[in-house]
């Protein structure tokens, strides 16, 4: 086994790697990608992506298979990395850690059990750790990469996304699509205008994420004239972002009308090349956030859907009361208790029990 070895810092790695790839078009935000594709690298023994910049550097490595993982957790699944290949190093910054909770004397803090209290402290100086990954194309032994269907319900879901953020969007364009910061809308041409569902929703979301850029939401700095070094910094992570998110929802990715900003990204790049880490970093932000929303409605439905049950459920125990006034001052009860929190079946049911019992009692 062998890793590839150089002094040169690994953003700088990433950049100059990165710089070339823009220039001939071959950056992964810069192809298209049909839905359902899976170009984005991820660990098939931990069935975790890779994030951030780690998720860029080994994206622009040229491997055709996303699939990345380290020589022992190749070993774990009974594969073998090949002889002689050479791995890839990436990088893993830790800015928080926990540590035992301190009292003013710098004595440990314990619980009533006589536990230490852990906290999670940020880190005055973030820790970085290295790992050797490599591609299954240089390893023996795994299955080929499954490749499956579009999701049936990826429009619905990009649906919800785009409802449940309450964005303001407007289908007053005949060929553009925007973000306005002053007004803080989203402007796009009608679906029609679109070659197909998953090319609106890809463009849609890429403005929902220059969206999240708001001061009221991540609060990114994306007052900047179109054409400007900012603008196409902001598209940068818009790109990225988009093209995450796009992989998550199988709608696929289209980089749109990116070669404007070639130039100022290289230029960016060649000038500061740590700006690919707070680039990636923010593109995850955004990604997260607009994911955010999808399970933001989950948890509203089921809220929803927990309340029908319960109201249904009270309603049947409400029967058993002997007169009008108490099956009212029940269901009033229920309907307070709603409205301050949810009510559980269970809840009800042991409230149904209850009753049952004061009615053996009324019997006696």
């Amino acid at each position: 086994m062998a890793t590839s070895n150089t002094k040169k810092p690994y953003y700088v790695q990433i950049s100059e790697r990165l710089i070339q790839q823009l220039e001939t078009g071959t950056a992964p935000w810069q192809k298209p990608w049909e839905p359902g594709t899976q170009r984005l690298p991820y660990n098939p023994a931990t069935g975790n992506r890779y994030k951030g910049s780690n998720a860029v550097w080994l994206a622009i490595q040229g491997r055709s298979d996303p699939r990345w993982m380290t020589f022992k957790q190749a070993r774990s699944i009974n594969a073998q990395v090949a002889r002689d290949e050479k791995g890839t190093l990436i990088e893993y910054w830790k800015f928080r850690e926990q540590r035992p909770k301190r009292d003013a004397n710098g004595k440990p803090v314990f619980d009533s059990d006589g536990k230490k209290i852990i906290v999670n402290v940020e880190l005055a100086k973030p820790k970085v750790f290295s790992a050797v990954v490599f591609n299954a194309e240089q390893i023996k032994g795994l299955p080929p990469l499954e490749i499956k269907e579009p999701a049936w319900d990826r429009h619905q879901r990009a649906d919800t996304i785009l409802a449940s953020s309450n964005a303001t969007i407007k289908h007053d364009q005949i060929d553009d699509a925007y973000y306005l910061p002053t007004t803080d809308t989203i402007h796009l041409p009608d679906k029609a205008q679109f070659k197909s569902a998953d090319g609106y929703y890809a463009a849609a979301l890429h403005e929902l994420g220059h969206w999240t850029g708001h001061e009221s939401r991540l609060d990114r700095d994306i007052q900047h004239p179109f054409g400007s070094e900012g603008y196409a910094k902001e598209e940068l992570r818009a790109e990225i972002s988009s093209m995450m998110v796009g992989e998550a929802l199988e709608i696929g990715h289209d980089p749109g009308q990116h070669a404007a900003y070639v130039k100022s990204w290289i230029k960016a790049l060649k000038e500061d090349p740590k700006e690919i880490l707070r680039a990636a970093r923010d593109a995850e932000k955004i990604r997260d956030q607009v994911l955010s929303y999808e399970r933001s409605h989950t948890r509203v439905d089921d809220k929803d859907q927990t309340t029908a049950l319960s109201t249904k459920l009270a309603e049947m125990v409400s029967e058993k009361f002997p007169n009008e006034q108490d099956r009212k001052r029940f269901m009033e009860q229920i309907q307070d208790r709603l409205k301050a929190e949810p009510v559980k079946p269970k809840d009800i049911q042991i409230t149904q029990a209850t009753q049952k019992t004061a009615d053996k009692d009324q019997e006696r």
